[in-house]
């Protein structure tokens, strides 16, 4: 046991919109639950539903801005900027604004479609 794990590659993830999901560790590309790591690119324009996550998530803004909905409050993220998610807040990430955005997401433990509750 060599007590690291390297990512060479990761992993794309389909989702509609025109959203780039690329999972560095997490359950697909990685079979990591205690957590997940991916890079996104969301074009401008660009929304999902709401959801009710069982995971812990913290976005990390690279570049552009983006819209969060935690629970009853609004928060605009910039580039150079991060926002930590309790697990159990409802919450909707979107991006109407004219120019996409790059980010990452950390999710603890890792994000899966069933614990994530979208609405």
């Amino acid at each position: 046991m060599s007590g690291y794990r390297m990512v060479t590659e990761a992993t794309r993830i389909p989702v509609p919109g025109g959203k780039l999901i690329e999972e560095l560790f997490g359950r697909v590309n990685t079979g990591t639950d205690t957590f997940s790591l991916a890079h996104m690119v969301a074009p401008a324009g660009w929304s999902e539903p709401a959801q009710t996550p069982e995971f812990g998530e913290l976005t990390i803004m690279l570049r552009g801005r983006m819209r969060l909905e935690i629970g009853d409050e609004s928060l605009e993220l910039a580039a150079g900027q991060c926002v930590w998610a309790d697990p159990g807040q409802q919450v909707r990430y979107s991006n109407p604004f004219d120019e996409e955005n790059e980010y990452y997401a950390i999710c603890i433990p890792a994000f899966s479609p069933d614990t994530a509750h979208r609405a």
